[in-house]
This record gives structure tokens, C-alpha cells and sequence, in this order.
């Protein structure tokens, strides 16, 4: 691995929208990786509640504190980004099963077009372990309370977001 590519990492999800256990997956590897992009991915199988826009911004207002993070975005294959920016880490988030089988299958074709690019997968901690996105959409919809689970900044777009139909 090129000296480049060496303590720089890449996280990228669809992040719509961001959840508390998005940052702890980015405050632990930005512990392990002295750069970390997170990257906003145009998903085509996905019609996302907020913009790419919106995540972006999302995502800079709850991690403008923390040191060596960048938030971009992104469209593609994950791997043509990773070597486009110069990175040799793909960070994942590992949940449960069903994400382990669909990251690991990813995990391989991305090794079979870039062997120079390692996945790392992370577990979640475990009070973000039955957390996604879109049950927190849910939630929100029907008037829960999801403060432990997104930022006080996240939720309140969200409400907003989900009020407006």
C-alpha cells in the first residue's frame, strides 16, 4: 500500500439521515485513522427523504469537532472513489446478520476489482445495534421519541422534514 494511502480511510453510507450510531462508527475510526472521509453516497436503489445536500450539511454541523473528518459525497462504485481520493480503507458498519452477509459479498467484489483497497468492519456498540435509519423515520412519524438514537440537529430536520408530508 502506497504510503498515500496509509492512515487515510473512507465511510461511506447513505446517512439519510445520519444516526448517533453513523458518529460513534466515525468517532472510532477517526481514533484509528488519522483521516477519515465520510462520504454521502448517491444510492440508485434508493430514493432518499433528504438531498444529498441536506446530509452533507447534516453530517458538517454534528462533526465539525472532531479532528481529521471530512464529509463529501459521492456517486458510483465505492471502490473507483477510494482510489480516486487516494485512500486504502473502506470502513463498514457490522449490525447484525443480515448486514454482515450483504457487507461481506460487498467486501469481496470491491477486493476482486481494487486488491489494494481492505474493508474494516466495525461492530456497533451495542445501544446502536437494532438502530437504522429508516425505523427511526418511523418512529418519528408516529410522534416517538428517538433523542437517544440522532442528534438534536438531525431529529429536529427530520420532524420538520416528516411534518411537511
Amino acid at each position: 500500500m502506497s504510503e498515500q494511502r496509509i492512515g487515510r480511510a473512507l465511510f461511506p453510507a447513505s446517512f439519510d439521515p445520519p444516526t448517533n450510531g453513523h458518529l460513534d462508527l466515525v468517532h472510532r475510526a477517526s481514533n484509528v485513522f488519522p483521516e477519515l472521509t465520510v462520504a454521502v453516497a448517491h444510492n440508485v436503489g434508493k430514493n432518499g427523504m433528504f438531498s444529498t445536500e441536506d446530509r452533507i450539511a447534516m453530517l458538517e454541523e454534528v462533526l465539525a469537532d472532531t479532528p481529521g473528518v471530512t464529509v463529501t459525497s459521492f456517486e458510483g462504485l465505492v471502490v473507483d472513489y477510494a482510489t480516486k481520493i487516494g485512500v486504502g480503507t473502506i470502513i463498514r458498519g457490522l449490525r447484525a446478520n443480515a448486514d454482515f452477509e450483504y457487507e461481506f459479498e460487498m467486501a469481496l467484489m470491491n477486493r476482486h476489482m481494487r486488491p489494494e483497497i481492505e474493508t474494516l468492519f466495525l461492530m456497533t456498540s451495542q445501544e446502536y445495534f437494532y438502530v437504522s435509519s429508516s425505523r427511526l423515520k418511523e418512529l418519528v412519524l408516529f410522534g416517538a421519541d428517538v433523542s437517544e438514537w440522532l442528534p438534536p440537529a438531525v431529529e429536529k430536520r427530520l420532524r420538520e422534514r416528516l411534518a411537511k408530508g
